[in-house]
């Protein structure tokens, strides 16, 4: 058995400190709008597609907008806070350049297109990802499998024979269920449930860790299991 013909990259809390600042973002929308945050609100739309958690906020917190103007207005707070430092996490850009001279790379996320590619220009890494697919453009987001199936039909390999990065509940298990085996780089604000954490093949301490012998050995653990 070879090696993976692919590595699928998440973003949020993988490439970048991101999850708060998206929780920042919705709790000032939620509370500008005469909304009421509940308590299980930023666990709930971990990983959720736009429509999903825009819908969630005007259905569930309380506010009294379009799901469309709700992400737009989202996502406008993000996309400012990202072009005045955009936080990238510690040896990030090293780690995928490292993976990308040995695989095709693709990228598999819940934020919205904008914001994947400001990430991947502000970061320089639109030059390495060959592919990348936002939730929005599919069917159902994280923990669904679909946006996990749709990057790795983009890269032209079969998930099968992909290895994921992922860090929430919700991304670990669309990932597993896309057939991908999985690393695990648990997030350290809203960490992994046990269940989900146990789908992952190798768990590391960040991208940072994430190097090619570790993209290998997660997928021969994973073809060891599946065997």
């Amino acid at each position: 058995m070879a090696g993976p013909d692919a590595v699928v990259l998440d973003l949020d809390g993988v490439l970048v400190d991101s999850e708060e600042a998206w929780d920042e973002a919705r709790r000032e929308l939620v509370a500008e709008r005469g909304g009421e945050w509940k308590e299980g609100a930023t666990h709930a739309m971990l990983g959720m597609s736009s429509p999903e958690w825009s819908a969630y906020v005007r259905d569930e917190l309380g506010v009294d907008m379009a799901p469309e103007e709700i992400s737009d207005a989202v996502v406008e707070r993000l996309l400012a806070g990202y072009r005045r430092g955009l936080p990238l996490l510690p040896g990030a850009v090293e780690a995928v350049r490292a993976l990308a001279a040995r695989w095709p790379l693709g990228l598999a996320s819940s934020s919205n297109a904008p914001v994947i590619a400001l990430v991947l220009e502000e970061s320089g890494l639109d030059d390495v990802i060959r592919a990348w697919v936002s939730s929005e453009e599919v069917a159902r987001g994280k923990p669904a499998p679909d946006v996990y199936l749709e990057a790795a039909r983009r890269l032209g390999v079969e998930p099968a024979r992909c290895v994921a990065v992922e860090d929430s509940s919700n991304g670990l298990r669309a990932a597993a269920a896309a057939g991908t085996a999985v690393v695990a780089v648990p997030m350290r604000a809203f960490p992994p449930a046990p269940d989900a954490l146990a789908l992952a093949a190798v768990t590391v301490d960040g991208i940072a860790e994430v190097t090619p012998e570790v993209v290998e050995r997660a997928f021969e653990a994973a073809h060891r299991v599946g065997s």
